[in-house]
């Protein structure tokens, strides 16, 4: 199974009950790998989520990745670690989270995307595919046409990210991509479980 095909990446500025619900229902519906993100730097509330997370994940097979911090990834013995470019580097990263956790990679550029190509890590995030309001540092918009050259020059499995709902998830599925990264059209969703039944319908 691709475990990158219907990634979630959580909503920090929806309270832990709300979140717990939606990564419960998201699963139900065929979600296949959960990021937690926690941007406001309160290291015990990230702790305090994740292991939340975790907990609903338990026994549903579906990998728990951390956002950023490696630390985070460490205590609560996270599936594996989601890094920026301005976070510790991946060589390192390695080191202390062993040779078995997932490893990813945020890239914004093609420099970017060659250089990753000898770290070690296991996939790459790729962003932003379309502009998106929760992104505001936008270093470049890589398109359909950008992706469709970032997976013939990647080696790395790639998951798309930013801008994606379901009126473009076909095209994208079409570069040949790994999977799809999304926030707001899971987390925002009146019913999450059936919004992720729905996308990947529209995946194909």
């Amino acid at each position: 199974m691709n475990p990158y095909r219907l990634y979630l990446v959580t909503d920090d500025r929806q309270p832990i009950d709300t979140l717990k619900t939606v990564v419960a229902e998201a699963v139900a519906g065929g979600v296949t790998m959960v990021q937690v993100r926690e941007k406001h730097g309160d290291v015990r509330a990230f702790i305090e989520r994740a292991q939340a997370i975790k907990t609903v994940l338990q026994g549903t097979g579906v990998p728990l990745i951390i956002n950023d911090r490696v630390d985070v990834a460490l205590a609560v013995d996270a599936d594996g670690v989601h890094l920026g470019q301005s976070d510790m580097p991946a060589i390192l990263a390695r080191q202390l989270i062993g040779p078995d956790k997932l490893l990813g990679l945020s890239v914004e550029t093609e420099q970017q995307l060659q250089d990753a190509q000898l770290l070690p890590v296991d996939y790459l995030g790729i962003s932003a595919i379309f502009a998106t309001p929760t992104k505001t540092d936008l270093k470049k918009q890589w398109g359909i046409a950008g992706l469709r050259q970032a997976v013939a020059h990647s080696a790395l499995p790639l998951v798309a990210i930013g801008g994606i709902n379901e009126t473009n998830m076909a095209d994208i599925m079409a570069t040949g991509v790994d999977g799809i990264a999304l926030v707001s059209a899971i987390c925002q969703a009146s019913c999450p479980r059936s919004a992720v039944q729905n996308l990947l319908l529209k995946m194909g």
